[in-house]
């Protein structure tokens, strides 16, 4: 069973270290909208997931930013998920297209310039995300299974992170609703991404706000 609202707020709250009162503090149209098409997305909500698609696009989103937002969330969710979230989108495409609404398609993502190995640019992105240092000692899963690491690095935080169509703050708030939706076992990676997403400057506050969309479907 999926991790319930209240255990979500009071595990973000922990982290924040206080139970202080409800911030004034919330998150945009537009965030609002990445947190809810990362939750349906992960718990294939395909019905709710067409309403946030929608409002989305309605709040200013390119149709390539959302598409961005269910690419992204295959790392975390998988490619079954973020396909039948695409498929979903497309979906709502036409049915906009048919109601004479023209949705505004935007840029795609700018080319990358550097070319160092993919495995050096993930690290150094990773620590600017994180703030942990890239050559720390490698200890738990990267020692264990170290291909799982390179993996992370070179295609998480490289291939995915390095595409700027979504800024880090966005790409962390879809991670964190993920996560959030995804519910019990995952608590570790729902910390540390929380953690990111402070550092990032999500408010506390904010992130009550998220946990609330992204697990409205308890």
């Amino acid at each position: 069973m999926r991790t319930t609202i209240l255990s979500l707020t009071l595990l973000l709250l922990a982290l924040c270290g206080n139970l202080r009162a409800q911030q004034a503090d919330t998150l945009s149209i537009r965030q609002q909208s990445i947190v809810a098409i990362a939750a349906n997305t992960v718990t294939g909500d395909l019905e709710n997931l067409k309403t946030a698609l929608a409002r989305g696009l309605d709040s200013g989103m390119t149709v390539n930013e959302v598409k961005e937002v269910l690419v992204h969330a295959y790392a975390y969710c998988g490619f079954p998920r973020s396909l039948r979230g695409l498929q979903t989108f497309m979906q709502v495409l036409d049915g906009r297209k048919a109601q004479g609404i023209t949705d505004t398609v935007g840029r795609d993502a700018s080319p990358v310039g550097d070319t160092r190995d993919k495995y050096t640019r993930g690290a150094e992105l990773l620590e600017k995300l994180s703030g942990a240092p890239k050559d720390a000692p490698k200890t738990g899963y990267a020692a264990f299974a170290p291909i799982i690491e390179q993996y992370l690095k070179e295609h998480l935080f490289c291939d995915i992170f390095e595409r700027d169509l979504l800024t880090w703050q966005e790409r962390e708030l879809a991670t964190v609703s993920i996560l959030a939706a995804l519910g019990e076992g995952v608590e570790p990676m729902l910390r540390s991404h929380s953690a990111i997403c402070l550092r990032q400057g999500i408010t506390e506050g904010q992130l009550r706000q998220m946990t609330a969309i992204a697990t409205d479907n308890e």
